[in-house]
């Protein structure tokens, strides 16, 4: 190997990795930004300025195939969202920002404490919002993540919308992992979808603007449905073997309390055996839990599509108010 062939060897060696692990090689990086300039009239220097500055990620790709709702029982689950800490922090939150809760009640039929601990469970009230600029979690999990390549590369054209539309550096935006920013971790299709100025000041601000972030999940629940006053959960006692068969892995409900009750669950008297309902079995830290939980609670799953996460922010929510 003669010198000069070496020399260039040991400088790509001993480059940083964002010396050449952006995008602006990749044909498929490309691809998209020919199509968002066709689709959007975005300016094509611009992005490739962009692309050539964001960073593929180990971190992202490793964080994303080892989630907590996929690693952990409820038991596991439960002791990390459901501490004093948390409980304290979202009190002080709903004491702060009073008026303002009570207002998306009113506007959006969600209760405070719902709302509360949406917020306390995605970013602890505000304090651990995600430090990945998110450019870098959409692109590398857009191009260097195919099984959700497509989803992703979808959430990175609409945080380029995003941007563009409130006057944003793509840059600039910080997150978590999987591209979700702000005090209620919003994906960017969600961002522009659900997110209000609650406040009135003309910018749609749930990343440093608390008050657009309580507005913007409740208007987040109104819009999948809430339904107001409603019950969410309730835990329930099991006799014989029949109930088994209504176990399954569906979010959504597809039985009612009658036919909960007819397979040996029972059902308080104060809950109309008419609601679809379905019977959820948890691992807690002192064996196996039953639970019933209703529509409410499957509207929660829709923030995040797993029954460890709905049902910490339902206890969570639940601890506020009582404890």
């Amino acid at each position: 190997m003669g010198f000069a062939v070496r020399f260039i060897v040991v400088l790509v060696l001993c480059l940083p990795v964002s010396a050449y692990a952006d995008f602006s090689g990749n044909q498929d990086v490309q691809v998209f930004i020919d199509d968002m300039v066709e689709k959007h009239q975005f300016d094509k220097a611009g992005l490739q300025a962009i692309f050539k500055q964001a960073e593929s990620k180990e971190s992202i790709l490793k964080a994303i195939s080892r989630p907590a709702e996929k690693r952990l029982e409820w038991s596991g689950y439960r002791k990390i969202f459901l501490t004093k800490d948390r409980i304290d922090k979202g009190k002080d939150f709903l004491k702060k920002y009073d008026s303002s809760f009570k207002r998306a009640e009113e506007v959006y039929g969600v209760p405070p404490h719902i709302v509360s601990a949406i917020i306390g469970v995605e970013t602890r009230y505000g304090k651990h919002k995600g430090n990945y600029r998110v450019i870098d979690a959409l692109s590398t999990l857009a191009f260097d993540y195919p099984p959700r390549s497509k989803f992703f590369k979808s959430e990175l054209e609409q945080v380029l919308l995003l941007a563009k539309e409130q006057s944003f550096k793509a840059l600039d935006l910080k997150g978590s992992y999987a591209g979700a920013m702000g005090y209620g971790q919003f994906i960017p299709s969600s961002y522009r979808h659900y997110a209000v100025d609650f406040d009135g000041d003309g910018v749609v601000d749930i990343l440093n603007n608390p008050v657009d972030a309580i507005g913007s999940v409740a208007n987040y629940f109104s819009k999948h449905k809430w339904h107001s006053k409603e019950p969410v959960s309730f835990p329930v006692n099991v006799i014989g073997e029949a109930y088994k068969s209504l176990i399954n892995t569906n979010l959504k409900p597809k039985n009612t309390l009658t036919e909960l009750k007819v397979a040996g669950v029972f059902i308080p008297e104060q809950y109309a055996l008419s609601q679809a309902a379905k019977l959820q079995v948890l691992q807690g830290a002192n064996g196996v839990e039953h639970w019933a939980t209703l529509h409410n609670f499957y509207v929660i799953t829709r923030y995040n599509h797993s029954h460890l996460y709905a049902m910490a922010v339902y206890q969570l929510a639940n601890a506020l108010l009582t404890q």
